[in-house]
Order: structure tokens, then C-alpha cells, then sequence
């Protein structure tokens, strides 16, 4: 008998686990952690941008449809108008809910709105062009340019200035307006290198937008009451050799210019004197407008500008009108005075609002040294 013992039979231990083995476990726990966190906060965000984006908000927001645009690009124009939360939940929404054939236009639309009803709303079609949900009114103040005009209507109406602005540059709006008005607009849509065919036509005054009414609709009362304001002087106008463009152009400068009437008759009559000399108005409205914007002090690079508004640079009315300026300030370029004294600078005394008239540059520039003393 073999009295060598046999070796006991052991289970194997258990192996232990080395450190990247553990390093491996707990990141990946960390992240089945945080995917379970993402997917409650998703989900909590998902059922969040299924809801109205603001419940309690009455505001009419304008949106337009393009043509042909997919519901994700739809969904996008929305949230970017903040009527929904998220553009790509609405996106699904319309899409897990058989939402098809939404239609382009023009539509009214509140951040208080369900999915529901914005997708209902978009299947019935909108407007063509842009319209007021509710009444209210825009005030032109004198002198305001189309660019300020777009600022007041955007602020107090449903219009957009990016829709205003574009209907500023349709010409077949423009041509129609003229068909309808060739005394007013003839001049105006001859011109070249215009910027804008209605600067200048938009008659400063209170305007009340109704409900349902077009933005065409709110530019034709305005271009219907500088025709009405003017239809008295267009045998004058023609009488003196100038055209409408001509008139207005002039008289939007004037508007700036001067204050009191008389001062504006003598301004008129210094800028005709002017332009019977062959020389530049140099007017720095014109510059300010050349360039795009107000400056307190024009540079050197300011009086060059290539834009063929710069009437510092070139001679004549240039292209058109500058803004929208009054009658007070038309009739003024109808009835100019003191053209016989030949006057052909002036500056003004900006702490008194005196202006002096010269008739030669050495004695304006003698004038302009003493003011620049007295001013600053």
C-alpha cells in the first residue's frame, strides 16, 4: 500500500481584479449612470417643448413660411420667433402625429399656442403678405428716413423691419404705386442708383393700422397722403424746371438743416444757388446718409465716400431724397429767398441755433473759426 498522500482537490479562489480592470468597471458605471440621467432630463425636456412655450403670453408674433419649406425648417422659423420650445420636438410632433400639407404664408402666432393648434393653424394656410392682428397706430416723425420708419413699424405693429424693408425694394410694388401715382413717382422711379424709391414719399404723420390690414396697405396711406399734400404744387414744381425727386431731395436736406421756416427759405436758397454754380451742395446729411449712419464729427474718409449720395463729392441732387421731410420744409424749396444776394455757404451757431450766410469760402471759413471758438 502506497502511503504518499494524494493531493486534495481545491476550488480555484477567487481572482482578484487588477487596478484597470476596476478603472474600466467604474467608468462605465459612471456612464450607464449619467446615460440614465441624460435620458430622464431629456425626457422631462422632450414633455417640456411639447407644451406652450409661454402659456400666459398674448402677443401676436408675425411669422412667414417660405415656400416649400420641410417641417424641420419650419420648426426652426418657429423657435427662432419663439413660439415653440424646440423646433426639432415640433419637427416630430408634426410627424408622429400625420401633420402633413402645412402650407406657406404669412401667420399670426402666440407663444401661448399648443403644438396642436400651430400645426392646425399651418395646414389652414396663411396670409400672402404681412397683416395686423390687432388696431394700433405708427407715428413718422418729420424728417425720419426709411430705416427709421422700419424701426417705428416694427416696435408698434406686427410688421417686421425685414419685411417692411423688402417691400421698400420690390419694384413691382414700386411700379404699380407709380401707375398709380405718375405725377408723384415718375421722377423718383427715373432715377438711378437709388437706394429707395419711396424715401422721401412716406408723409410724416400718425397712421392707425387696423385689424387685418396689409403692410402694403399701411405704405399706400402713407405714399397717398404726400400725394395729397402735393398735388397743389405740381404745376409749380414743373412752373420751375424741377421734378418732384428734385423737390423732395432738396427739401430733405432743408429739413435738417434748419429749424424756422425763414431759415429754411434762406438754406433753399443758398443749395439752388449752389447747384446754378456747378458746386456741391456739401451738406453733411447727405455724407450721413452716404455712409449708412450718424456721426458726430465727419472724417476726411467720411467726405469721400464713392456713394453717389456724397453730395460733399458730387455735384448736383444726387439720386434722391435723404428722408421724409415736411411740408414746412417742401415749401420752403418752392419759394427759396435771397437768391439775389448770392449767398453760397452758411453755418450755424449751435448753442443759439443762429445761422450766418457768406457769400465767399474766406469769409464762411472766417465765420466757422470764430464759431468753433464760441461752441466748444
Amino acid at each position: 500500500m502506497d502511503n504518499d498522500k494524494q493531493p486534495t482537490s481545491k476550488r480555484p479562489g477567487k481572482k482578484k481584479m487588477s487596478t484597470g480592470q476596476k478603472i474600466i468597471t467604474g467608468v462605465v458605471s459612471i456612464l450607464a449612470v449619467l446615460l440614465v440621467i441624460s435620458g430622464i432630463v431629456f425626457y422631462h425636456y422632450f414633455q417640456s417643448a411639447l407644451k406652450p412655450l409661454d402659456p400666459k403670453s398674448e402677443e401676436v408674433v408675425q411669422v412667414d413660411i417660405p415656400m416649400g419649406a420641410s417641417s424641420k425648417q419650419i420648426g426652426s422659423i418657429l423657435q427662432d420667433k419663439k413660439i415653440v420650445k424646440n423646433g426639432s420636438v415640433f419637427n416630430y410632433y408634426v410627424k408622429s402625429h400625420n401633420y402633413s400639407g402645412l402650407r406657406a404664408g404669412y401667420y399670426q402666432l402666440k407663444a401661448s399656442m399648443t403644438l396642436n393648434q400651430v400645426a392646425k393653424r399651418l395646414q389652414q394656410g396663411g396670409t400672402s403678405e404681412p397683416i395686423q392682428s390687432t388696431k394700433g397706430k405708427v407715428l413718422i416723425p418729420e424728417g425720419a428716413g426709411i430705416a427709421d420708419v422700419a424701426n417705428k413699424i416694427s416696435s408698434t405693429t406686427d410688421f417686421s423691419k425685414g419685411e417692411f424693408l423688402s417691400l421698400m425694394k420690390n419694384q413691382s410694388y414700386m411700379k404699380s404705386l407709380e401707375k398709380q401715382y405718375p405725377n408723384l413717382l415718375s421722377s423718383s422711379m427715373a432715377a438711378k442708383d437709388v437706394r429707395y424709391h419711396l424715401e422721401g414719399y412716406l408723409y410724416p404723420a400718425t397712421y392707425i393700422v387696423n385689424k387685418h390690414m396689409s403692410l402694403k396697405s399701411l405704405v399706400n396711406q402713407m405714399v397717398a397722403h404726400t400725394n395729397d399734400e402735393l398735388s397743389p404744387y405740381y404745376k409749380k414744381i414743373k412752373k420751375q424746371n424741377l421734378t418732384v425727386q428734385q423737390v423732395l431731395t432738396l427739401a430733405s436736406l432743408v429739413e435738417r438743416e434748419g429749424v424756422s421756416q425763414s431759415y429754411r427759405r434762406q438754406i433753399s436758397g443758398v443749395f439752388f444757388n449752389r447747384i446754378d454754380q456747378g458746386m456741391p451742395l456739401q451738406s453733411d446729411v447727405a455724407v450721413e446718409y452716404a455712409i449708412g449712419h450718424h456721426k458726430q464729427h465727419l472724417s476726411a474718409k467720411d467726405l469721400q465716400s464713392d456713394s453717389p449720395y456724397n453730395l460733399y463729392k458730387f455735384a448736383g441732387y444726387g439720386p434722391g431724397p435723404f428722408n421724409n421731410p415736411s411740408m414746412s420744409a417742401i415749401k420752403a424749396v418752392l419759394n427759396p429767398s435771397d437768391r439775389s444776394k448770392g449767398y453760397l455757404y452758411f453755418v450755424a451757431n449751435t448753442k443759439t441755433g443762429k445761422i450766418y450766410f457768406s457769400k465767399t469760402l474766406a469769409e464762411h471759413n472766417k465765420r466757422v473759426d470764430s464759431l468753433s471758438k464760441v461752441n466748444n
